[in-house]
């Protein structure tokens, strides 16, 4: 607790936790790390999601539950809610959204895009580890399909996604649009701020409509089943430096289809695009 001085010999620290009307167990208290069963049951959680994006916190109980290892609702909800992940899918109308909600329309539908740096596409993912997870934030040209920025972080604020954009916007000039779901980082007064100061156009997804943002859903998904889930990273430093080989692959050598078996480099045409150098992993492979 910043707020709390215990070295301070004028005020104890009880003193102090009731002028801040802060009971002292929450001052003493230390976070506790996610166990070995529940980080393997939240990397189980995050391949179904990327199988079955529309399956909620029963389908996952029902489809992860065994005889000898029966899940909790209450265990698997808690979970997915730390991961950020829920289902995706169309939900009734039943109540008028808060006034005070900044959620903006979807501006892709029926959009003709076809060059670079015309719409962003971005989003925030779990990245599983042996000890520990992470979160990625990316942004992807939507065009080229060329990643522009990513970032990790081990919270869900939306100040590393500020960072993300503000860095690729340093890189590679503003875009026309940005898109991104509704999450909280994004519907943020700090990040729509951001944006709307850049005089860049903000566009999110429908509600529990994961086709409106698929080409970054598209990228977790090669992603994770090209390099996150074959190699068990130990510690932030080596799942930097893999993330950073795999971006460099992805970007400069790995020919897509839907590009005409192009690279996204090769299709990414922008006068200031500064040169990628490969990392020292990539380069010794």
């Amino acid at each position: 607790m910043a707020l709390i001085n215990k070295d301070m010999n004028q005020i104890t620290v009880m003193r102090q936790c009731e002028l801040l009307e802060l009971p002292r167990s929450s001052y003493y208290y230390e976070p506790v790390a996610e166990s070995d069963q529940n980080l393997a049951l939240m990397r189980c959680i995050d391949e179904l999601h990327l199988e079955h994006p529309y399956y909620g916190v029963l389908c996952m109980q029902a489809e992860l539950t065994t005889e000898q290892a029966p899940l909790n609702e209450k265990r698997v909800r808690r979970l997915m809610r730390k991961m950020g992940i829920e289902a995706l899918y169309r939900k009734p109308n039943l109540s008028k959204p808060c006034p005070y909600s900044l959620k903006y329309p979807y501006l892709l539908r029926g959009l003709d895009i076809c060059r670079s740096n015309q719409v962003w596409s971005m989003d925030i993912t779990y990245i599983p580890m042996k000890k520990g997870f992470m979160y990625l934030c990316a942004v992807i040209d939507w065009h080229s399909r060329y990643l522009l920025g990513w970032k990790l972080s081990n919270t869900l604020s939306a100040d590393f996604c500020i960072e993300t954009l503000e860095e690729s916007v340093a890189a590679y000039g503003k875009p026309e649009i940005v898109n991104t779901d509704q999450g909280s980082q994004f519907t943020s007064d700090a990040f729509t701020g951001w944006v709307k100061a850049k005089d860049i156009c903000l566009s999110m997804d429908g509600k529990g409509r994961a086709t409106d943002n698929v080409m970054i859903e598209r990228f977790w998904r090669s992603l994770k089943y090209e390099k996150i889930y074959l190699h068990g990273y130990a510690n932030n430093l080596e799942l930097f430096l893999g993330i950073t080989e795999y971006v460099y692959f992805y970007n400069e050598q790995r020919k897509h289809q839907s590009l005409g078996y192009k690279t996204p480099a090769g299709v990414h045409v922008m006068k200031s695009r500064p040169q990628k150098v490969a990392p020292v992993t990539a380069l010794s492979t």
